[in-house]
């Protein structure tokens, strides 16, 4: 019996519309690092959802490629992510060092293909390469749904399990790099934001810098501890064919049996759970800002217009409030 049931559900979904809704605007001021990072978590956060409806109360095999498919999905996020968080610190650094300006389009043609390359490239290449490594298709964990199986032997260390901890630290790099040359040019970068000669402004810089750093901070500790885990429970290496020897077989774990076992119910939850903690930290700066608020009303009061409706947006008290004020007209279709 999952008792999660059914907030885990209710809270993936919302995580995966949330996620996504600031999407158009962030990719049409070129933010590629930021774009593929609400796809990859919302993608995963879609699979969950999705397991957790469809192995509720049971362990059965029902969709042998949708796992195939969703593992890998899975699998690669867990570099993806980082991955992206590299990105968007390049980024800035580039933006707070003024080396990152891109006067016409192919500059920044040139530089979504440098981030697409670290943000989608290196992740399916890690996908492709933690094949070395993977001991069976997948699991199926009762009430959590299917989930790729690496077999904790010494190859899976440089083709999957460092590249988290790997990435994070790089960002760390990047992040100490950018708040000094922050520090040392605080109004020079002030003066190019408010300017408008950069496609990103002053108040989406500084809350990229903390989504960046907030992910800085979670992802080096438990990175660190995830990777000790796998190398105090590290099993010999004796040949690819004794690692591949049973690869075509799936093992199911019914949930009485994964979560009496202390050690592996951590790792369950905290696998599924990670993905909603990064859904709602990348909300919590940039779903409920001032400026995607601003984009809601003006989606809302298109809609509004198409349904017949008219609508007035005036200022309150002088602050950047809006109070909507609506009346009916007849529409021609």
């Amino acid at each position: 019996m999952d008792p999660t049931y059914p907030l885990y559900p209710i809270v993936s979904f919302l995580c995966f519309l949330l996620v996504l809704s600031p999407l158009p605007w962030h990719f049409q001021a070129w933010n590629t690092g930021t774009c593929m990072y609400m796809l990859w978590t919302a993608s995963v956060c879609l699979i969950w959802f999705i397991n957790s409806l469809v192995w509720h109360n049971n362990a059965i095999d029902w969709a042998p490629i949708y796992c195939d498919i969703s593992t890998r999905i899975i699998m690669g996020t867990a570099v993806a992510i980082p991955a992206c968080s590299l990105c968007i610190q390049r980024r800035l650094y580039g933006i707070t060092s003024t080396r990152a300006v891109t006067s016409n389009k192919q500059e920044k043609i040139k530089n979504v293909c440098i981030d697409l390359s670290i943000c989608l490239g290196f992740p399916l290449f890690i996908m492709a390469l933690a094949y070395i490594s993977q001991g069976h298709r997948y699991d199926i964990y009762e009430d959590v749904g299917c989930f790729y199986a690496i077999y904790d032997v010494w190859p899976a260390f440089p083709t999957f399990y460092m590249w988290p901890l790997t990435l994070a630290l790089i960002s760390s790099v990047y992040c100490v790099m950018t708040l000094r040359s922050f520090a040392r040019r605080r109004s020079q970068l002030n003066e190019f934001l408010n300017s408008g000669a950069s496609s990103i402004t002053a108040k989406r810089y500084f809350r990229l810098m903390m989504l960046s750093c907030t992910e800085i901070v979670f992802t080096i500790p438990l990175g660190t501890w995830v990777l000790y885990e796998d190398i105090i429970n590290m099993n010999k290496y004796i040949s690819w064919a004794d690692t591949h020897s049973d690869f075509h077989v799936v093992w199911t774990y019914p949930s009485i049996i994964w979560r009496n076992d202390k050690q592996l119910r951590v790792f369950v939850e905290f696998d599924r759970w990670n993905i909603i903690i990064c859904a709602i930290v990348f909300c919590a700066f940039f779903t409920f800002a001032e400026e995607s608020r601003n984009n809601y009303r003006a989606l809302f009061g298109t809609a509004a217009k198409r349904f017949g409706m008219t609508s007035t947006a005036t200022y309150l008290n002088g602050t950047s409030g809006y109070e909507f004020f609506y009346s009916p007209t007849t529409c021609m279709f």
